[in-house]
């Protein structure tokens, strides 16, 4: 399947289906002699797997990593760096009924029309669980990342009608939503058990901050870095928007107060998002993606099947009533995937 790659001289390729044997990817791309072993890649994992809260899927995966080739004696050779989780918990007769049905909000009609079949198992390779892949690559470019000082942190800043008013990042991995605010985290859960309890879902708003990069990272014009940020997180498939610094507020703004003034000691301000020109200015990186709210809802909702006849769908199973939770360490690993990527296509410019 063309698009399922990602990166220029750091690469990732997933693979797998929801309801299949596994899911994982190949890493091309690693440092030679990166330290690594299976409980670096676990623990960001762990982050998304499903089951872990009452606002998540009750799906019980481990998702358990293993590391099938590109390492040995605990460091990578420079190989490609293959990774696999297999699926344990599958339950594909629960989209039996499904088989001949378009649901809404979900990629089966888009499938059906680009492929002429498509797999209805969990939404196929249209699946959450095809994050996998990119949560275990972006956890090999973060530790590239750390040795280059970089730290990258996400979390909920809205969700359902509420915002955060604190920014506490010792917060996020404390509650069950990732929100850097303790209040708004009790509300949004609320608002989540609520919907689910409704048979409906809801969306969020995440924020990711990276602390590290140099000024100088990034190319111009097509490969903006901004521009290849902007694709990686709108290729996640639960996301549908995304903005960079003051983002759609600049529309208020004039430009006197939009422009990043400076001194001898840097930028006075941060409107840019830390990315002016489609290069790093060395200030924060930040930027905003929205998630919408979980498809699959187990309430009625107008249709067609396959045939073109109306009807009625019902989307019962194991289903997140809100995905942003799990979607913060998938945000995360996408980021750090694109910032070491363009590491080394900095460095083989000056090389």
């Amino acid at each position: 399947m063309p698009g399922s790659s990602f990166g220029t001289l750091f690469r990732v390729t997933t693979f797998g289906e929801s309801h299949g044997g596994a899911v994982g990817v190949v890493v091309d791309g690693v440092t030679p002699g990166l330290p690594l072993c299976e409980a670096d890649i676990q623990a960001q994992l762990d982050r998304r797997r499903p089951g872990q809260s009452a606002v998540t899927t009750p799906r019980q995966e481990t998702d358990t990593v293993q590391l099938l080739s590109g390492v040995f004696e605990g460091r990578a050779t420079g190989t490609p760096v293959m990774m696999m989780v297999h699926n344990r918990d599958q339950q594909p007769e629960a989209y039996a009924e499904l088989k001949d049905l378009f649901r809404p909000g979900h990629a089966d009609y888009t499938y059906l029309r680009k492929y002429g079949l498509r797999d209805h198992r969990g939404s196929g390779r249209a699946s959450g669980r095809e994050t996998i892949g990119r949560v275990a690559a972006g956890a090999i470019a973060r530790k590239q990342l750390a040795q280059r000082g970089v730290r990258i942190t996400a979390c909920c800043i809205r969700a359902a009608g509420i915002a955060c008013s604190a920014y506490d990042p010792d917060e996020i991995e404390r509650n069950i939503v990732r929100a850097a605010d303790r209040e708004a985290a009790r509300l949004i859960v609320e608002k989540i058990l609520a919907a689910r309890e409704a048979h409906d879902s809801i969306g969020g708003v995440v924020e990711c901050r990276v602390e590290g990069v140099p000024a100088g990272l990034g190319d111009p014009v097509f490969d903006k870095l901004d521009a290849d940020l902007g694709k990686a997180v709108l290729s996640i498939g639960a996301i549908k928007g995304v903005e960079f610094g003051a983002g759609f507020a600049a529309a208020d703004m004039a430009g006197s107060q939009h422009n990043d003034a400076m001194d001898r000691s840097g930028f006075l301000s941060n409107h840019a998002g830390g990315i002016i020109g489609g290069i790093s200015t060395g200030a924060e990186i930040v930027f905003r993606v929205v998630f919408k709210p979980t498809a699959s809802i187990a309430r009625p909702q107008r249709t067609v099947d396959v045939h073109g006849h109306e009807t009625t769908c019902e989307t019962h199973g194991r289903h997140d009533p809100a995905v942003f939770p799990r979607g913060i360490p998938v945000v995360e690993a996408m980021t750090a995937i694109v910032l070491e990527d363009h590491f080394k296509r900095q460095a083989a410019l000056h090389a």
